[in-house]
């Protein structure tokens, strides 16, 4: 996969290493969910020295920005494609975890406005498009590059770089590289109005086990009944204690030290502890990389949906500490 997707024309050389930062970074965070990328940049920011000033967020999912408001003090707007970006407040950085929807894609590149209209990822252009930020980050589901025999993500790398006038890149990652007992890929997603170079390796500490992301005392409701729990183990014997047992949509059983990815859709028994239990929505906000401090004020179920959905907070802030010097 070619990472580079427009030419960079200079080379930055060691000097974004050794400019001054801005003490405050005006931010928008769209698609907000329940905070993923709210907490990476809080991070990244701090981790760097500098402040973060969130300007604006939008949700359209009540729950979520039930949730959002509840640990951040800010309700979030609603459908973004109800608010004109004219009346958004100017900011420096936008981040969007945006649904990948499919687009309708003609051949005739009449541009942006032809190619996009009518998906999620045309709120973002006309935003950056009007508001014109200093760079972005973007993040969606790894299946985003072959979504659409890959016309879906050739049509937005086109848009941001060729339309919007943005040098951008991209990478698939995955949060177990970062630290979260979770093997779950994403792409993403990032881009600048200046050249950079963004080199994708990061320096991540010890990680958590999955040890440390399971709960001690776990209430009775989420254990799955004596015939799951019985079938399942007739089925499959784990080489690993503490494991997550997934079974995936052939009935297949396997089992490892970590979780597969959270899925919001995901039937109830997808993931099972050591094949005898559900995660709690506590243990899913762990293994997305959000604080304990986080307040869970919804049902479970809303909560497990939220998780699923997500973006794993320690790789997101790792993109952001190591992009944001590179382009401001």
């Amino acid at each position: 996969m070619e990472n580079v997707v427009r030419e960079l024309k200079k080379e930055k050389g060691s000097a974004a290493g050794t400019k001054k930062l801005p003490e405050t970074i005006r931010f928008i965070d769209l698609f907000c969910g329940i905070g993923g990328f709210r907490y990476a940049s809080q991070q990244a920011f701090q981790a760097l020295g500098i402040t973060g000033q969130c300007v604006f967020s939008s949700e359209i999912d009540k729950f979520a920005a039930q949730s959002y408001e509840a640990n951040f003090k800010e309700k979030p707007r609603g459908d973004i494609t109800k608010i004109n970006e004219k009346d958004i407040p100017d900011f420096d950085l936008l981040f969007a975890g945006f649904p990948c929807q499919a687009f309708s894609i003609c051949g005739l590149q009449k541009g942006f406005e032809d190619n996009t209209k009518g998906t999620l990822f045309f709120d973002i252009a006309r935003i950056i498009k009007e508001k014109k930020p200093n760079a972005f980050v973007l993040e969606n589901v790894k299946n985003l590059v072959s979504h659409d025999r890959g016309r879906t993500f050739k049509t937005i790398i086109r848009v941001l770089s060729e339309e919007l006038g943005y040098f951008v890149d991209y990478k698939i990652l995955n949060a177990l590289d970062f630290g979260l007992p979770q093997k779950r890929e994403r792409i993403i997603i990032v881009g600048a109005k200046q050249p950079f170079r963004l080199k994708w390796e990061f320096e991540v500490g010890d990680g958590k086990s999955l040890k440390d992301i399971l709960e001690d005392k776990v209430d009775r409701k989420h254990y799955a009944s004596e015939e799951i729990v019985k079938r399942r183990k007739e089925m499959h014997t784990a080489q690993a204690t503490p494991a997550i047992w997934h079974e995936n949509k052939s009935g297949n059983i396997s089992s490892y030290p970590y979780s597969c990815a959270l899925r919001a859709g995901a039937s109830y028994n997808y993931l099972l502890v050591d094949g005898e239990r559900r995660l709690t929505p506590r243990e899913m906000l762990r293994l997305q990389g959000f604080p304990d401090e986080f307040k869970i004020v919804v049902s479970d179920a809303q909560a497990r949906k939220q998780a699923g959905n997500a973006i794993p907070v320690s790789m997101a802030a790792k993109v952001i500490e190591k992009f944001v010097p590179l382009v401001f």
